[in-house]
């Protein structure tokens, strides 16, 4: 009979035989590990005293539910399933199970909700409950604009340099997933409450040293924080009585819808957004900044005022 197995032994198995017998590369092999040791420590958190064959059908769907619980995407989570079935699959094709308990684990839907878009009148009514009376009021519009002007992530904004901002060719330099950089055109509103708010309340702070080139500061001169621009929408939709769930991602896929919709060609708006590709199959296209711009000047509701 076939001890039982301890975790770091069923995964290290595990691992030869995805190297061995399957021939996968290394970077699949450390992808099955990551959804293996998930499974580990969810059995250490709710404190499960079992070996990976004492693990039953009911403690891998109280992980299903945990996983879900903590935020995962449905992609992440049906790469997670995948990845402990196929463990699951090993341990019987090596004799170390009988029956499987993996089998019956439903994988999510993975169909892609699309998230609420901001139409034009709701981003103006957001944008015009800004209180402009206060310092902080300058700087949330100036924000607002420079996320639905430009379609920059949450982080992308936060990290934003004075150095990044040519204003002259109206284009913004932003650092993106994986410290890629590209050039996005930024609209003349956009501009204009920048402008206002570095030359009108931001140059009177006292800004803490080693950060006097972010945009965007808080009161205490240092950068703002993901969960504090998350707030300020959050707020202003709360102050209008907006029915919509919002975050600061909603004013990006409200950006890329109104282009898109208006007829904006695809790829434009990919690089725009700094995707790697439009669909998986299809390369990232480098296409001329002028004919950036004219699709934001053609299709933005943002690029038409002066």
């Amino acid at each position: 009979m076939l001890r039982p197995l301890n975790w770091n032994n069923s995964i290290n198995e595990f691992k030869n035989y995805l190297r061995i017998e399957r021939g996968l590369s290394d970077n699949s092999i450390e992808a099955y590990e990551r959804d293996i040791e998930k499974l580990h420590q969810y059995c250490q958190h709710v404190q499960i005293q079992a070996d990976p064959l004492a693990v039953s059908y009911n403690d891998l769907q109280n992980f299903v539910h945990w996983i879900v619980e903590l935020g995962m995407l449905a992609s992440s989570q049906a790469r997670t399933i995948s990845g402990i079935r196929a463990f699951y699959r090993f341990l019987v094709l090596s004799g170390r199970l009988q029956d499987d308990p993996s089998e019956m684990i439903q994988q999510p839907k993975i169909g892609r909700k699309l998230p609420d878009v901001l139409s034009n009148i709701e981003i103006d009514a957001l944008i015009d409950a800004i209180d402009l009376s206060s310092q902080q009021g300058q700087r949330n519009k100036a924000i607002l604009e420079t996320l639905y002007s430009c379609g920059l992530r949450v982080s992308e904004l936060v990290n934003l340099k004075i150095s990044d901002l040519f204003f002259a060719e109206e284009f913004i330099k932003v650092v993106g997933k994986g410290s890629k950089e590209r050039l996005v055109p930024i609209g003349n509103e956009a501009i204009k409450y920048i402008n206002i708010y570095l030359n009108e309340i931001r140059v009177h702070q006292e800004i803490k040293h080693g950060f006097e080139d972010y945009v965007f500061l808080n009161r205490r001169g240092k950068p703002l924080t993901r969960v504090m621009i998350f707030t300020i929408i959050k707020n202003l939709a709360l102050q209008i009585g907006l029915q919509k769930t919002i975050s600061p991602h909603t004013f990006r896929h409200s950006f890329a819808t109104s282009l898109v919709e208006a007829g904006a060609d695809l790829r434009a708006v990919q690089e725009m957004l700094g995707h790697e590709s439009i669909t998986t199959t299809e390369i990232y296209t480098h296409l001329d900044r002028s004919f950036l711009r004219s699709t934001l000047i053609s299709y933005h509701p943002r690029f038409s005022m002066k």
